[in-house]
C-alpha cells in the first residue's frame, strides 16, 4: 500500500512538472522582484542550474561562462571543510585571464561532508543510493566556498557551511528518487529543493539555499561591503 501511494504521489509530481505547474517566482522567463545594480558586469562560472535560479532570485544580472575540465582536485591532507573554498579557488584562476576590466566573477564549489568524509557527485545509480542510505536518519553538513575575482585578482572568498538533518528513509523512497530523479549532478546524490528534500529533510541550521549550492544571503553580504551592489 505504501509503495503505491509513494507511486501515485511520484505521477502526480511529474504531470506537475511536465505540465509547468510552478509559482511563477520560480520560472526562469520570470522578472525578479527586486533588481539590484551592480558597478560590474557579473560573470557566473557555473553550469549549474540551481546557482542560476538562486542567483537571479537575489535580483542580480549575469552573463554564464563555463570553462571545461578544470582542475577540482586537492590536497589529500586537507580538511573537508576547506574543499570547496580551494576548489571555488581553482575555478577563479582559470577564468582570470577571460575577464575584463568590468567584469566580476562569482566562482563556487558545494560539497556534503559526514564522518569527516566528502560524499561528491555519484558516478551511477548505485553510488547515488549508497549515498543516500549513509544521509538516511541522520545529520550531515553542506559547506560551499566562494570567490569574487575581477581580471587583476581575487577580491573576496568565504566558505559557509549549513547542517542537514535526514529523517530515515526507506529503501524504496531512496530508490524511487534516484530512479526518478537521477541526482548524478548533485554532491550528495540530493537536492534539497526536490522530493527527496520534501519528505527526508527534517530540519536545517544555517542557510537553506546555501544547501542548494549557493549562500546568496551571505553573498548579497559581501557584495554591499564591497559596494558592488545597490537598489
Amino acid at each position: 500500500m505504501a509503495d503505491n501511494y509513494l507511486e501515485r504521489r511520484f505521477a502526480q509530481y511529474e504531470a506537475r512538472k511536465a505540465a509547468g505547474v510552478k509559482p511563477r517566482r520560480h520560472t526562469s522567463g520570470a522578472q525578479p522582484a527586486v533588481a539590484l545594480r551592480t558597478k560590474h558586469r557579473i560573470i557566473l562560472a557555473s553550469q549549474s542550474p540551481r546557482r542560476r535560479e538562486l542567483l537571479r532570485g537575489l535580483g542580480i544580472s549575469f552573463d554564464v561562462r563555463v570553462i571545461p575540465d578544470i582542475d577540482e582536485s586537492y590536497p589529500d591532507g586537507l580538511a573537508p571543510q576547506e574543499v570547496p573554498l580551494h576548489i571555488a579557488h581553482a575555478k577563479a584562476s582559470a577564468y582570470l585571464e577571460t575577464l575584463a576590466a568590468d567584469e566580476l566573477l562569482i566562482a563556487a564549489d558545494t560539497v556534503v561532508v559526514i564522518d569527516g568524509e566528502i560524499l561528491g557527485k555519484p558516478h551511477d545509480r548505485d553510488a547515488a543510493i549508497g549515498m543516500l542510505g549513509r544521509l538516511s536518519g541522520r545529520r550531515h553538513t553542506v559547506v560551499t566556498g566562494v570567490v569574487l575575482a575581477t581580471a587583476e585578482s581575487v577580491v573576496s572568498s568565504f566558505s559557509v557551511a549549513s547542517t542537514v538533518d535526514f529523517a530515515p528513509l526507506s529503501e524504496v523512497e531512496i530508490t524511487t528518487y534516484v530512479d526518478r530523479l537521477r541526482p548524478f549532478d548533485k554532491a550528495g546524490a540530493y537536492g534539497i529543493q526536490e522530493w527527496i528534500g520534501f519528505v527526508g529533510v527534517r530540519g536545517i541550521e544555517g542557510s537553506f539555499y546555501n544547501v542548494m549550492g549557493l549562500p546568496v544571503g551571505r553573498l548579497y553580504e559581501e557584495l554591499r561591503r564591497m559596494g558592488e551592489v545597490s537598489l
